[in-house]
């Protein structure tokens, strides 16, 4: 298991969510690199060293509109317990909604806190929470195509792991993305630079329904 302290939340009692799926319109950038020592650590299972991290602008949902950062350091591999496609294990994940709060940690197992968002995540944007901060600076690259896809999560409850997944559908363009983090073990394994990525311009998201199953392969 992890513990990452820009995650930590002594709040236990949130606005109640509705139960998945929740369909969404979205904004976002999406970036990845190499997972660092620390990163890799935080998960000690079989892995891919890739930190993906993403900025998001729920423009609507069920919960209405809010903004949304998340990081995982490392991938989980696709195997018999995790499907045909690689998941992200997310110990970092911040939004401006006290219900969409409730909503990831009810629904879907993920550590949502509450944090502070400024400017456009298709361009330069801030999150900040209780002694940590991002900065990401997107520059579009090349013309806009269509995109479809999906976001899969694999996130670890005692000796179980909660499944759960998105489809996604839209427009995007490839960017660079440059990153700024801090925080007591943020800045360790999110690292800072340029990076490539891509922004999901105009889209649609549905996330539904997760699921426990047995770690098996840890």
């Amino acid at each position: 298991m992890w513990s990452v302290s820009e995650s930590e939340s002594p709040r236990t009692e949130w606005p109640t969510s509705p139960p998945p799926p929740w369909p969404a319109s979205v904004r976002a950038t999406i970036w990845w690199h190499r997972a660092t020592g620390t990163g890799r650590a935080l998960l000690p299972q079989k892995d891919l060293p890739v930190t993906v991290a993403m900025v998001v602008d729920y423009l609507d949902s069920p919960v209405g509109p809010y903004r949304e950062i998340l990081a995982s350091p490392v991938l989980r591999r696709p195997g018999k317990l995790i499907g045909a496609m690689p998941r992200m294990a997310v110990p970092f994940i911040a939004v401006d909604s006290e219900t969409s709060v409730h909503g990831g940690r009810t629904h879907w197992n993920l550590p949502k806190v509450l944090a502070h968002f400024g400017g456009d995540v298709l361009g330069t944007s801030t999150a900040s929470g209780d002694g940590w901060a991002v900065n990401v600076a997107s520059r579009s690259v090349g013309p806009r195509f269509p995109m479809r896809g999906g976001i899969g999560f694999a996130q670890p409850v005692d000796e179980e792991v909660s499944l759960a997944g998105a489809s996604l559908k839209g427009k995007a363009r490839l960017c660079r993305v440059q990153v700024d983090a801090e925080g007591p073990s943020l800045g360790e394994w999110l690292r800072p630079g340029s990076h490539f990525g891509l922004q999901i311009v105009s889209g649609t998201m549905s996330t539904g329904a997760s699921r426990l199953v047995g770690d098996v392969e840890v």
